[in-house]
């Protein structure tokens, strides 16, 4: 089987296309920039130049393609939009993926997009949904919430470097997934039949408040964190400012979306229908604890270490002056 992996190189595509290699299929990877993705062709994928939003570059990717997984969005720094990218960009890779005559197609969504039609990225996740179900495919729509890795920047790195930690209006509880638990899944759908058509919410095994993380974070790093919280009225302004300016939409929408992150919200869903339908062990599922725990002693081993040889070249310095201070 041949997969075609688009938005292969980001933080979950990546993983995407580890796991698949790890199990033995051959993998595709649709790249905008291959000297970028140069490190997914040593792994054993073929890369493909292509780009979602020139349709024209999509129908020779998919030649001899099986199964579609997508991975791609839209980044914040991107010259395109959130609907360019995550809308028009989508609907013409299945229209494509169909045309091709591909037999599966394993989509990445948001949990409750369709509670917040107001938010750009959400309601554009909640029409693909739509559409995908519409273009009579064999598809796997995974719900997700939020990836561990993103707490390193967020959280772990300004904790250790003695920076401010942003918290926003009232935190939501979030259930964090690890990406190659994520990954674990959306390869594992296409050899379940039960998992054809249908939609399932993919999270980790508990939902973690702002507050909860950080304590956790002091906990492991034994460093107390600065924590500067911004009312959630101030963030409304930022987005309205930025809608004013064609070069501040993305940051707009991506600000609209944090709001559904400072709403106090939970993030969370009942997964043990999910596990038992796609045959994994939830035992084996990354834990929060486990992956931040994994994290800061690799990088305070790290630290120690750099401080050790920092100290013995200043010995050795001192040792080797001819001159002492009078």
């Amino acid at each position: 089987m041949t997969i075609l992996v688009v938005g292969a190189s980001g933080t979950l595509g990546r993983q995407v296309v580890r796991r698949a290699l790890d199990e033995g299929y051959t993998v595709r990877c649709l790249v905008r920039s291959p000297k970028k993705a140069a490190f997914l062709r040593e792994w054993g994928a073929e890369l493909v130049g292509g780009n979602l939003c020139q349709p024209e570059s999509l129908p020779p990717a998919l030649v001899g393609v099986t199964a579609v997984i997508d991975a791609a969005t839209c980044r914040p720094t991107d010259s395109l939009s959130i609907k360019q990218v995550d809308w028009y960009g989508k609907v013409a890779l299945i229209q494509a993926a169909k045309a091709a005559g591909v037999e599966r197609f394993i989509f990445f969504s948001f949990l409750d997009a369709d509670k917040y039609p107001n938010v750009p990225l959400m309601e554009i996740k909640r029409c693909t949904e739509l559409f995908l179900a519409e273009a009579d495919m064999n598809y796997t729509i995974l719900r997700l919430c939020g990836f561990m890795q993103g707490l390193i920047s967020q959280y772990a790195i300004p904790i250790l470097d003695g920076q401010a930690v942003w918290v926003t209006g009232e935190s939501s509880p979030i259930a964090y997934m690890d990406t190659q638990d994520i990954a674990k899944f959306a390869i594992c759908a296409l050899s379940v039949p039960e998992t054809e058509k249908q939609t399932f919410p993919i999270v980790g095994s508990r939902a973690w408040s702002a507050d909860e993380i950080i304590n956790l974070c002091e906990r492991l790093s034994g460093r107390d964190a600065r924590i500067t919280r911004m009312p959630i009225n101030l963030l409304r302004t930022m987005r309205r400012f930025s809608r004013f300016f064609q070069w501040g939409w993305n940051v707009a929408d991506r600000l609209a979306f944090t709001e559904v992150l400072a709403n106090g919200q939970p993030l969370n869903a009942s997964m043990d229908e999910v596990y038992k339908t796609f045959g994994l062990n939830p035992q084996e599922t990354t834990t929060l604890e486990s992956y931040l725990q994994e994290y800061f002693s690799r990088i305070l081993k790290k630290l120690k270490e750099l401080d050790y040889e920092k100290t013995k070249t200043k010995k050795q310095t001192q040792k080797k002056t001819p001159f002492k201070k009078s």
